[in-house]
């Protein structure tokens, strides 16, 4: 670059050559020239003109954003790890404030109330899956469920979990990731365990697997399909039983309905936390969560940092503060329990909000109403010629509909007429035929269903 970009300081020629001459070099070339020849590239990069002005650069971005259709304007039956829900206002209001975007992480004498926002937080997670324990949130659900199958294994000296066949293709690559590749000193071994034709996890099959090199059993309910499964306590006794860690997934806008995993015999919960007043944010706003049993072999092996409480020399005044900064990559780097960094805070703020203004019977409500909504969707669409939903399974929020045609021609069709359609899981682990993923909310309406139920009669025909 011969001349300077206009937002990026050190782009100035004489900026470039100042640098250069403190590393006592005469040209950029010269830091790159340990790289192989044939490694670089060599041709000129086809890049389109540089944008001069900032005018020039806000309309062209407009121009292409103007390019996508959003959840504003057409109606979304898409989930599979950002799900529609509605955000109340106040969420946005607080997590918008300047004084937390100024603390989101910093000095504790200046955190404007962060750490008391974050210890509620957590408080407030524990009560819904009941257990006493959690750390500051992570960056998705699959990088707690990753988290979290780590610490069982640094607690029972094993190396193998055991996961569902039928799992989130996303999360699942996350897990992996986890687990390391085979070669490196602290890989896990990922074994799945059958799903039966009714969505749950096959008991029998589960218990051939379960040995003591296990550290692990992971499940999830509601499932990757939806799926409730009948009897969660089992399982986790089964894993118990066998020296390993019981951990359950939860969506925790299923918990005003569900019994809370801490309260079935769980040992470590893992969930979501995207589906409480946070945004879509073309899939950015994720965040999950990792619960546990506050006694020492959990909170010993967390990466995160946790929130304490205590009380001050003033009667009735409290003070909040970081802890198990020793443990984390923050004290230890290298050498802390896993990496952690500055994640999900600021929706943390969100989720803390949200949580507040629906308090237990707000999650009871909506609870019920998702469940009252999906099944009535369900119903209509298994209703259609060419479409069936499986009705015998319990399911919470999403469910797989079979086609008797390929899904994606289905889902061109219906977004002609302004709807995104479900996730098209044809060819995944238990799944047979053309099949998708639906999802519906509390922000769907008896109208938008019979909306999608016309759209896809029309696809269908």
């Amino acid at each position: 670059m011969t001349k300077a970009h206009p937002w990026m300081a050190n782009s100035v020629p004489e900026v470039k050559q100042e640098m250069l001459a403190a590393l006592g070099l005469n040209s950029v070339d010269s830091l790159f020239s340990q790289i192989p020849e044939d490694h670089l590239y060599g041709k000129p990069f086809n890049l389109p003109p540089q944008l001069a002005s900032e005018v020039a650069l806000s309309r062209h971005l407009d121009d292409v954003l103007s390019k996508n259709a959003t959840c504003k304007d057409y109606l979304c039956f898409l989930g599979a790890g950002a799900w529609p829900h509605y955000v109340p206002a106040i969420c946005d209001e607080v997590a918008n404030r300047y004084e937390w975007q100024t603390s989101v992480f910093g000095s504790p004498t200046s955190d404007h109330g962060r750490n008391q926002a974050w210890f509620e937080f957590c408080s407030q997670i524990g009560a819904l899956v009941e257990m006493d324990f959690v750390g500051l949130p992570v960056y998705s659900w699959g990088c707690a469920i990753g988290h979290s199958v780590r610490m069982a294994s640094r607690m029972t000296g094993r190396r193998r979990v055991l996961i569902p066949e039928v799992m989130d293709p996303e999360r699942l690559m996350v897990l992996q990731n986890y687990c390391e590749p085979r070669e490196m000193a602290r890989h896990i071994t990922i074994d799945t365990v059958r799903v039966g034709p009714d969505g749950q996890i096959d008991r029998d099959d589960l218990q051939a697997k379960l040995g003591d090199d296990v550290c692990a059993l992971y499940i999830e309910t509601p499932s990757y399909h939806g799926v409730i499964d009948a009897d969660p306590g089992a399982l986790c006794a089964m894993a118990r039983a066998s020296g390993a860690e019981a951990i359950v997934g939860v969506d925790p806008l299923s918990l005003g309905l569900l019994e809370a995993p801490g309260a079935y015999g769980a040992t470590i919960a893992v969930g979501p936390t995207q589906p409480m007043g946070v945004h879509m944010n073309a899939g950015g706003g994720v965040g999950g969560f990792i619960a546990s049993p506050d006694e020492a072999r959990y909170t010993s092996e967390y990466n995160t940092l946790n929130i304490s409480i205590g009380e001050t020399q003033k009667e009735g005044e409290y003070g909040f503060g970081l802890t198990l900064f020793h443990q984390s990559s923050y004290g230890m780097r290298d050498e802390g329990k896993d990496w952690t960094g500055n994640s999900v805070y600021l929706w943390a703020l969100a989720n803390t909000t949200y949580m507040a203004a629906m308090g237990p019977e707000g999650f009871a409500e909506i609870g019920r109403l998702i469940m009252a909504r999906s099944r009535a969707a369900a119903e209509a669409i298994n209703a259609l010629p060419g479409a069936s939903v499986d009705l015998s399974r319990p399911f919470f929020k999403e469910f797989v509909v079979q086609f008797d045609k390929p899904v994606a021609p289905i889902n061109d069709t219906i977004r002609t007429l302004g709807i995104f359609g479900g996730k098209d899981i044809t060819g995944e682990p238990g799944v047979e035929g053309h099949a998708a993923l639906y999802c519906v909310t509390e922000i769907h309406t008896p109208e938008d269903i019979a909306q999608l139920t016309s759209a896809l009669k029309e696809a269908l025909a």
